[in-house]
């Protein structure tokens, strides 16, 4: 494999199918025949009891944070995506926390019967979208269709990213599905060029950068194989009140105080759009908000909503 942009053009249905014979022989997809219920409530939102039945969290690869002085020319760049993390096993699309995507059976048509790592993904600025298509009992086949299945990794494949990345360019084009992409992997020489492609990013509304080791197996849980690259630091919390706003906000969401895990609490007040002020995130739900750096005190400094996080 070079180091040009990986694509997805060539349709080789038998090279696909070989593959698969061989990755068959070291992975195993989990297979669950338990049935989901039924029915949807107002929000699209249906409760844990009828999303997890069965099914456990998949044992995915977790990034850290990039620091300068990495030495980059071990690392492929892309975009950082503003979607839901979604897990193939081999039939069914899962989220990282367990739960499981109805997806359209068209949409998922021709992916391999072994596990892939991806990111369901509508476009920049659409992840509140993304989140509420995956969330539904029910598929809405408008918002699917825009959506695409951005493929990154191959979990329990043989070898290192670079030999992963090779399968599955072949095993997309076997699948013929045009909401099936590899997402692009290309080379970063030093952090000057990493920070321009961050700033690329950022100012046309993407959410930063991930570098994935080209030597590394793949391996579940967090480590340095996988880093992400941001312009500003990113934290979860758990929602615990909803503060009244005032002026321009009156009779409205003000401000969210939240409730980090060492259970220290701060305020949300900025970040939110107007429905979001109307229909805030409700109080238990986890969000996440960027901050740039900590106060002398411990606490986000000038912390901002960015989505009800998609671990659901």
């Amino acid at each position: 494999m070079t180091d040009r942009v990986f694509s997805a053009r060539r349709h080789n249905a038998c090279v696909g199918l070989l593959l698969l014979a061989s990755l068959l022989r070291t992975q195993s997809a989990a297979g669950d025949d338990a049935a989901l219920q039924a029915g949807e409530s107002a929000r699209g939102a249906p409760p844990d009891a009828e999303r997890r039945v069965g099914i456990a969290k998949p044992a995915l690869a977790l990034a850290d944070v990039y620091a300068p002085g990495v030495g980059l020319g071990g690392y492929l760049m892309s975009e950082k995506l503003d979607g839901v993390r979604a897990y193939w096993d081999g039939s069914r699309l899962i989220t990282r926390g367990g739960h499981l995507i109805r997806a359209p059976d068209w949409f998922t048509a021709g992916l391999p019967p072994v596990p892939l790592d991806g990111e369901l993904w509508l476009g920049r600025g659409r992840f509140a979208e993304a989140s509420g298509a995956a969330r539904r009992l029910e598929p809405d086949p408008e918002t699917w269709r825009d959506m695409r299945y951005m493929l990154f990794d191959l979990p329990g494949g043989a070898g290192d990213f670079r030999a992963r990345l090779a399968v599955l360019e072949r095993l997309v084009a076997a699948a013929g599905n045009a909401h099936v992409v590899l997402l692009e992997q290309v080379p970063v020489s030093d952090d000057a060029a990493l920070q321009a492609r961050l700033a690329e990013v950022t100012a046309a509304g993407g959410e930063g950068l991930m570098l994935r080791r080209i030597d590394a197996p793949y391996r579940p849980g967090r480590s340095d194989d996988l880093l992400k690259v941001k312009a500003f630091q990113e934290g979860d919390a758990r929602v615990v009140g909803h503060l009244p706003g005032r002026g321009k906000h009156a009779g409205r969401l003000g401000a969210l105080l939240v409730e980090l895990p060492d259970g220290r609490r701060f305020r949300i007040g900025t970040g939110f759009t107007d429905a979001e002020r109307e229909a805030p995130p409700p109080v238990g739900s986890r969000v996440s908000f960027k901050h740039h750096g900590l106060t002398r005190h411990g606490l986000p400094r000038f912390a901002s909503f960015l989505h009800v996080n998609d671990d659901f």
